[in-house]
């Protein structure tokens, strides 16, 4: 077997490092510890990777607040997700609790709701032929999985059934 089939790149410089990851950094948020993981992936050892990375939050190519702010507002617009689930993983990401707490009490409460409001009601149209218990139960499921509060997609649950049940 060829040799450069087994290792087919040299392991990049700490420099060249940090140009590539900066490059990656200028062009959308990243997370320090996808960052950390990505460089160690080019050939880095720990400690070289530990350097590059401080250097990049040092030169602001790297805020755990600005990619907090863009993973939530991001998630939440285009996937549906509910402050619960973007939480837990900005956690998993490495973002301080207090830098999470604040990301989520900046989200827009109104555009929140008609987000759960408008997955209730096209989650609706696949569960509307069960009986009412079981519907309300995959409804609160669901809205469980994509991370939302109990006490706010309960009453929505409620909205969204009665509604449908008085078009019937």
């Amino acid at each position: 077997m060829n040799d450069r089939r087994k290792n087919p790149r040299k392991p990049l410089s700490p420099e060249a490092a940090y140009v590539k990851a900066s490059a990656l950094c200028a062009r959308c948020e990243q997370a320090e510890a996808d960052i950390y993981t990505k460089i160690t992936g080019w050939g880095l050892g720990a400690e070289d990777a530990n350097q590059v990375v401080k250097r990049l939050v040092a030169e602001n190519f790297i805020s755990h607040e600005r990619y907090a702010r863009a993973f939530c507002r991001d998630k939440m617009r285009f996937n549906g997700w509910g402050r619960i689930k973007v939480a837990f993983m900005l956690k998993t990401k490495g973002i301080d609790k207090a830098c999470i707490e604040t990301v989520l009490a900046e989200v827009d409460e109104e555009e929140y709701t008609r987000t759960l409001h408008r997955l209730l009601c096209n989650k609706w149209r696949e569960v509307c032929h069960k009986d009412a218990q079981k519907a309300r139960a995959s409804l609160m499921r669901f809205a469980a999985s994509r991370g939302f509060e109990p006490n706010l997609f309960n009453p929505i649950i409620q909205e969204v059934m009665d509604q449908q049940t008085d078009l019937k």
